[in-house]
């Protein structure tokens, strides 16, 4: 989409150029004006999609200007920035047909919002709205690593689906090596320093490519450079994954802190790994109230139990009364396939088709998509060659 600025502000400048490359397509700031008046005089022979007014400067006498310049652009969305309420200045805005007045300082959750509703009024459509989806381990060695990576291959093998891994671990990240012995030519320390640069192609430059439809963006393997990823990164980083994946999943590991809580509050399905173990079953209920207190909603929250074995001392009733809080699955526990999997870096429905570990995956790819492929007789069928795939 192609804009004019009209400012003097050359901060405002550099942020809005920043945070338009991160979205898809692109805000592109073809042109700007230092005010009404040479826009005004100085028209753009191909008028832009979008026209931008800082008007935190605008003398009250001026404000007539801003429905010369709707009649000068007739068919541009208009946008209005201002530091101050000015009653006047607002109906003079709705007159001049400005769809967006956000104030200044720019918050850039509103911005993107308002960017939104008019790429949608100008027709300019994004690629996709990907769901968010986060894995974050109860207890260390829970096995969150595995499932999540493991998934992430299965939605985009048997699903079809575009998916999207990002390891969030701010130490010793190392989802990647679950699904690949590729070495990462960018992680996520590169991408945060780069963070202009970020639109759809760049990421996808980033990825450690497990299939052609399957990548992963590598923790830092520096954990001293795990510090440069910044909350406002993550909100450009899934902005612009969502629009070009499927599916977007997260490896947050153990840690709350302010990255990864900015990547849980716009998580659509928040999956807490957990075994049944009473320090894992602590460790959860801990987790749950730290959800709460943030306000989260626990019908987002959806336990995963690993190593699941029917039989034992403790039960999944045992679990939800404890939790209150249900299982929406389990993993078997498949010592012999997950470990080679581990072990080869290979994933486990590659490796071992017919193991409990990948009929599970299968389960859960159909749980969360809630879609059986008719046509191809299930996941399932496809996936163990039965006639059948009724259960």
């Amino acid at each position: 989409m192609r804009a004019l600025l009209i400012s003097r502000d050359s901060h405002l400048y550099a942020e809005l150029a920043s945070q338009g490359a991160a979205r898809v397509p692109p805000l592109h700031l073809a042109a700007t004006r230092a005010s009404l008046r040479e826009a005004l005089d100085r028209p753009e022979a191909d008028a832009p999609q979008l026209v931008i007014v800082d008007a935190s400067g605008l003398e009250p006498s001026e404000s007539g200007l801003l429905e010369r310049l709707g009649r000068q652009y007739p068919d541009s969305q208009l946008m209005l920035l201002t530091n101050q309420h000015q009653p006047d200045l607002l109906i003079t805005a709705m007159r001049a047909g400005v769809r967006e007045l956000l104030q200044l300082p720019l918050v850039h959750r509103a911005f993107h919002e308002a960017m939104d509703r008019i790429a949608t009024a100008a027709g300019v459509s994004s690629l996709r709205e990907g769901k968010v989806l986060a894995f974050i381990a109860c207890k260390g060695g829970s096995g969150a690593t595995f499932i999540s990576a493991n998934f992430g291959y299965a939605l985009a093998t048997l699903a079809g689906k575009k998916v999207l891994l990002i390891d969030l671990h701010g130490q010793f990240g190392d989802a990647a090596l679950y699904v690949s012995d590729q070495k990462p030519a960018m992680t996520m320390s590169d991408v945060c320093a780069q963070i202009a640069r970020v639109d759809g192609p760049f990421l996808e430059s980033c990825l450690v490519h497990v299939t052609p439809g399957f990548g992963v963006l590598a923790a830092a393997d520096d954990p001293g450079h795990a510090k440069e990823a910044r909350p406002e990164h993550i909100d450009t980083i899934l902005r612009v994954a969502r629009q070009n994946y499927d599916y977007v999943l997260l490896d947050v590991g153990r840690q709350i802190d302010a990255v990864s809580l900015r990547a849980l509050d716009v998580t659509d399905t928040i999956y807490p790994v957990l075994q049944l173990a009473l320090p894992d079953i602590r460790d959860a209920r801990r987790l749950l109230d730290i959800f709460r207190s943030l306000g989260y909603v626990l019908d987002n929250i959806r336990l995963i139990v690993n190593r699941y074995e029917k039989g034992g001392k403790l039960r999944l009733q045992d679990l939800h009364a404890a939790l209150g809080c249900e299982v929406v699955h389990t993993f078997p526990n498949d010592y012999v396939a997950v470990t080679d999997s581990v072990n080869q870096g290979v994933p486990v429905l590659q490796l071992s088709r017919s193991s409990f570990a990948a009929r599970s995956l299968a389960e859960m790819v159909e749980l969360v998509t809630a879609h059986r492929v008719q046509e191809s007789r299930g996941l399932l069928d496809r996936l163990f060659g039965r006639q059948d795939a009724d259960y």
